[in-house]
């Protein structure tokens, strides 16, 4: 099983060595990928302490560098956020000049402040993340691509990272199916947001998409679920990765709250200790 750990974008954890320590952690502990959040801007109410927002494209783009073999996630990039052009072209950016190490979730968003701040209408969310993910999947199809009736040169043109359709419910089904390599929902232990999945409904969630899928005569898609752990019971992580297990999930993107490195680097050594055999990492040397 794919295993990944979140990493912070926003607030003290976010500083350079921080995140660095973080990244290279995950690596050489043998876990398979880092993931960002998508954060644009923060209000005085959500962080009294400190605004320090990080934009996560530029984030991944710098930790590329820095880094080797880990897998270089968004969880998840809010599609209506940006123009569908400028998204395409830091995708291929992103993935030509890390090696292939990109992966993406895909996400409609939902907070009304975000899209606000953005001047970008909420009510056009869906129809703002249907276009960008049919133009992404053209530009890496086609060098030649025409927008706003203009032709252009799409290159680099690498490999198109996989998409990971974000949400919950049917619309967010049928999209992973037109759209996706697979679909990345979110328990509500990792955050209580209206777009979760409820546990119980993980496992049958996952078998009707795997129905939809072959009844559209689309390939099995990957299945990504988001979900938090506690550092101090081995016995609830047990019981999380068996319920993974079951639904027959592909892979976890995981983690715990953390004030630094130490922390962090405490909560993975937790994690990598008590992981169900079957789904431990393989340190790297």
């Amino acid at each position: 099983m794919r295993i990944g750990l979140g990493i912070a974008s926003t607030g003290p954890q976010s500083r350079p060595a921080t995140l660095l320590e973080c990244a290279r952690a995950v690596e050489d502990a043998g876990f398979s990928d880092v993931w960002l959040p998508d954060r644009i801007a923060v209000t005085p109410e959500e962080s009294p302490e400190t605004g320090r927002c990080l934009d996560s494209l530029s984030t991944l783009a710098w930790l590329a560098g820095q880094t080797k073999r880990v897998g270089l996630g968004m969880s998840a990039l809010i599609l209506p956020y940006r123009p569908p052009l400028l998204t395409a072209k830091t995708l291929a950016t992103l993935q030509d000049l890390s090696g292939g190490r990109l992966l993406i979730g895909a996400g409609v968003g939902w907070k009304p402040l975000d899209f606000e701040v953005l001047g970008v209408p909420r009510s056009e969310r869906g129809r703002r993340m249907d276009e960008t993910l049919q133009f992404i999947h053209q530009c890496f199809e086609d060098d030649i691509m025409t927008a706003n009736g203009q032709d252009f040169i799409f290159l680099p043109r690498p490999q198109k990272p996989p998409l990971y359709i974000g949400g919950a419910g049917d619309h967010a089904l049928r999209r992973t199916i037109k759209y996706g390599d697979g679909w990345m929902p979110m328990l509500p232990w990792f955050i209580d947001r209206p777009d979760t999945v409820a546990a119980k409904e993980l496992a049958p969630t996952c078998a009707l998409l795997r129905e939809m899928a072959e009844e559209a005569g689309r390939p099995r898609p990957e299945v990504i679920v988001g979900v938090d752990f506690d550092p101090k019971s081995a016995q609830d992580l047990s019981e999380r990765f068996e319920l993974m297990q079951e639904a027959g999930v592909d892979g976890i993107v995981t983690g715990a709250p953390f004030e630094g490195a130490d922390e962090f680097k405490r909560n993975l050594e937790f994690l990598f200790e008590n992981l169900p055999r079957w789904a431990a990492p393989a340190p790297q040397t």
